[in-house]
């Protein structure tokens, strides 16, 4: 059985360092290549990138073994007992609990806070956001019951998005579009993925591949719509807002600037805030099971060792990557912005967002589950490339966008138009998988290094504003993937076509 278990880890192990070799090749390149300069702390970044392959695995093989069972389990329970009304809660307070202590979303709140000078109070920003996710989260498990097709509700959400744009505040609309991309944590990603694939496969007529993903498009789709609301909210009654901009500016530097050193006396409050994060997930888990659900987990010792995994392996992935890459990466990320030589920036943007998706545990945890779901039909590996090829085409355009200081809506109501039309053309099987390769791309690796980037453009070009145009590239990185993912099953579908 232990030898059983460590052939299986040496497999996971191996696969995390396929993984970040991407990473490792696109850093080497642009660090010996372009800037000519060696990184002073290489065994630091040899070290730290060595642990998150260790953690990379053990996060893999503790959600194979905690948190797919347990989530899968919970939505067949909740089918068996048969409480739309129960069910529905779990699924809003699963959303709220797990975004209301997102780090991400906190970061986004205090900035927010900042634009209108203390005036608006970021918990309560948090609170707006987390009750979206919540509702998202509820509204996409109620469609799983209906039956409906998802992207009549994706689609109205883009449309609602891009009406209410115009009426937003320029300051507000980048903020808005990257807080879709970043609401959704590691743990509750995977999840929400198994609660709708384990509720679709459990009620009858449906199709786990066709009605079981979508979830985690919702999550990302209502963020946009409440923070642009309340930015509308927040201008109308702030006309001096907008001279508090150059606070906000300093505030998001401190932010980036501060991943650029490692504290060794930061291991203990990483392993602590990896709990904080996973702690309400299980609260909401094993409350519903044991209080409305009245039934005991199935092998929990099993799930135990699973969820400690997960644990274990994010805290270990967070500490590799302060070790390793975010140093090194933000760095390149500083000083290409300030060469003249636009190309490399592109070059850099595209290389680095299709390298690090690869290394993305959101999107590896959702593309083993649609290669299990659909049989083998749909292969990991060649999903992952797919949302890969997308991400960085996303980000690459999205640094063109800051060097020319277009509007940021435009490329993004461009991009819905062709989500709509791709998805009138896309196999059905693709749609939803496509839809949520859009919120799992944008996570605990490549957000600190596209935000680098693009606030790193923004502070180097004359003219452009970080808070108006430094962001927004989570939001090009969450937007790409949906086309590329459908364009792949359109070309998959064609191909089996010509070939039957």
């Amino acid at each position: 059985m232990f030898k059983e278990s460590m052939k299986i880890f040496a497999g996971d192990l191996k696969n995390s360092f396929q993984d970040l070799l991407p990473i490792i090749i696109v850093v080497a390149l642009f660090q010996g290549a372009i800037i000519q300069t060696m990184p002073q702390n290489l065994v630091s970044i040899v070290i730290g990138l060595s642990i998150v392959a260790v953690g990379l695995a053990l996060f893999i093989r503790g959600l194979e073994l905690g948190i797919f069972p347990i989530g899968e389990g919970l939505a067949v329970d909740f089918a068996r007992k048969g409480s739309v009304f129960w069910l529905l809660l779990f699924a809003f307070t699963i959303g709220f609990a797990t975004t209301v202590a997102e780090p991400a979303l906190i970061a986004i709140a205090d900035k927010a806070a900042s634009i209108s000078a203390g005036k608006v109070d970021a918990f309560f920003l948090r609170m707006t956001v987390a009750v979206s996710v919540g509702f998202a989260i509820a509204l996409g498990t109620l469609r799983i019951l209906l039956g409906h097709p998802i992207h009549y509700y994706i689609i109205s959400g883009y449309v609602l998005v891009v009406v209410i744009t115009f009426f937003a505040p320029v300051e507000i609309i980048g903020l808005a579009y990257d807080s879709g991309g970043v609401t959704t944590s590691t743990v509750t990603v995977p999840l929400v993925a198994a609660l709708g694939i384990g509720l679709a496969s459990s009620i009858k007529g449906r199709n786990p591949v066709i009605d079981g993903f979508g979830l985690i498009a919702f999550a990302s789709l209502t963020p946009m719509i409440f923070v642009q609301m309340y930015g509308i909210f927040v201008y109308a009654f702030m006309p001096d807002a907008a001279g508090n901009i150059k606070v906000l500016e300093e505030a998001v530097m401190q932010t980036v600037e501060i991943h650029q050193s490692f504290n060794y006396w930061d291991i203990l409050w990483d392993i602590l805030a990896v709990v904080k994060d996973v702690a309400p997930i299980l609260a909401v888990i094993f409350f519903f099971q044991y209080i409305i659900i009245k039934k005991p987990v199935v092998h929990l010792h099993k799930i135990s060792i699973g969820i400690i995994m997960v644990i274990l392996g994010l805290y270990a992935f967070i500490v590799g990557l302060e070790m390793g890459l975010f140093p090194i990466g933000e760095t390149i990320a500083f000083q290409l912005t300030s060469m003249d030589n636009m190309l490399y920036i592109y070059l850099f943007a595209f290389l680095i967002g299709f390298s690090t998706t690869l290394a993305e545990p959101s999107l590896l945890a959702i593309a083993i589950k649609v290669e299990e779901i659909s049989a083998g039909s749909i292969r990991q590996k060649v999903l992952r490339t797919a949302v890969a090829f997308g991400v960085a085409i996303g980000i690459a355009l999205g640094a063109y966008r800051i060097v020319a200081g277009d509007p940021i809506h435009y490329y993004i109501i461009v991009g819905y138009i062709f989500v709509i039309i791709l998805t009138q053309f896309a196999p059905k099987y693709i749609i939803p998988i496509a839809y949520d390769s859009g919120g799992v791309t944008t996570s605990t690796v490549t957000v600190p290094l596209v935000a680098a980037l693009g606030l790193g453009l923004a502070e180097n070009i004359e003219g452009r504003n970080p808070l108006i145009d430094g962001f927004g590239l989570i939001a090009f990185a969450s937007l790409f993937p949906m086309l590329t993912v459908m364009a792949y099953g359109i070309y998959a579908s064609y191909r089996q076509h010509t070939q039957a």
